[in-house]
């Protein structure tokens, strides 16, 4: 098979690397559409590395079609279905542990499919297990609302009755996530960030970028807030009042969905099988589809993503 694997350089290459082989308890599926993600421009950088286990070429989430499946498996091969993985989705075919492949909410294009796994599980899993829920009261705040967990987490902190705060960085981000649902949106190119937060005071907030504003942020969380970190886009370093720590109650996260088992991703899984997947059959959630590129133009379409132009997702196409 072919997949997008890295030459001498660590430049994108298509080329011919070994089929994978099935173990037990795993599904080959063929790959129809790979969905670009940040953590794939940090593997291209050379600083993400896959899990032990996964090929080492990125791609955290897939659709596609069963081609072989376990003895015993509620999945057929010809099942169209989506798959969360630890790295390897930029290939034509892929071995996932049965736990991490969900079917594709009905009405869905592959498209659409490879698009829900990696940010609707980052989103579940944040808001409802790190964070604990959301509740009518509460204030959710998220950076890079226009990012495609972005827009997953706005829709599902709506959906658990919160006041939503975004920040994104431009117009037309901000006037999508608006139509989204977010009730404060704040384009953090030309908006004073720090003064509608202290305006509105988040009970839990879901950050990617981190950098000095984070800690200057933080001290005004409501007493018992939760701060999770999943990223730090805007730097590495920031200072925190401990004092407000402490004297708030306040709790600082950090997450990541990438190094988690396979028993744990497939839990989450099974949570947005049950609650979430419908809710796109029936069109009351939307993955929004910034650009669709075949995987031979990755190059553009991590390119998006590093412009920070995106609305949703980048999916790249290996078969029509």
């Amino acid at each position: 098979m072919k997949a997008m694997t890295f030459d001498a350089r660590h430049e994108f290459a298509w080329q011919e690397v070994p089929d994978p082989v099935r173990q037990d308890d795993e599904v080959l599926i063929e790959v129809h559409a790979a969905a670009v993600n940040r953590a794939d421009l940090m593997q291209k950088d050379g600083c993400y590395a896959s899990p032990s286990g996964w090929p080492q070429w990125c791609g955290l989430e897939v659709s596609g079609v069963v081609l072989e499946t376990p003895r015993g498996s509620r999945f057929r091969p010809g099942d169209a279905v989506c798959a969360l993985l630890g790295g390897g989705g930029y290939s034509e075919k892929v071995i996932v542990p049965s736990g991490m492949v969900t079917p594709i909410p009905s009405g869905l294009s592959m498209v659409e499919a490879a698009s829900l796994p990696e940010v609707w599980s980052t989103a579940y899993l944040n808001l409802h297990v790190e964070a604990g829920g959301l509740k009518p009261g509460d204030v959710f705040y998220v950076s890079a609302g226009a990012s495609g967990v972005g827009l997953a987490a706005i829709q599902l902190a709506k959906r658990m009755g919160a006041e939503v705060l975004a920040t994104v960085g431009s117009p037309e981000k901000a006037a999508f996530v608006k139509r989204l649902g977010a009730d404060h949106v704040v384009d953090h190119r030309t908006d004073d960030v720090l003064k509608v937060i202290g305006a509105h005071p988040p009970t839990v907030a879901l950050d990617c970028v981190g950098g000095p504003l984070m800690g200057a942020a933080f001290r005004n969380m409501v007493f018992g807030g939760r701060w999770i970190m999943i990223a730090t886009l805007g730097g590495a370093e920031t200072a925190i009042d401990l004092e407000t720590v402490w004297r708030k109650r306040l709790r600082l996260i950090g997450s990541t969905l990438r190094s988690r088992t396979p028993d744990e991703k497939a839990a989450i899984l099974r949570a947005l099988e049950a609650q979430i997947w419908p809710l796109f059959s029936e069109r009351k959630l939307v993955s929004n589809i910034h650009a669709v590129f075949p995987i031979q133009q990755v190059n553009d379409a991590h390119g998006i993503l590093r412009r920070n132009e995106n609305i949703g997702k980048v999916v790249l196409t290996l078969r029509s």
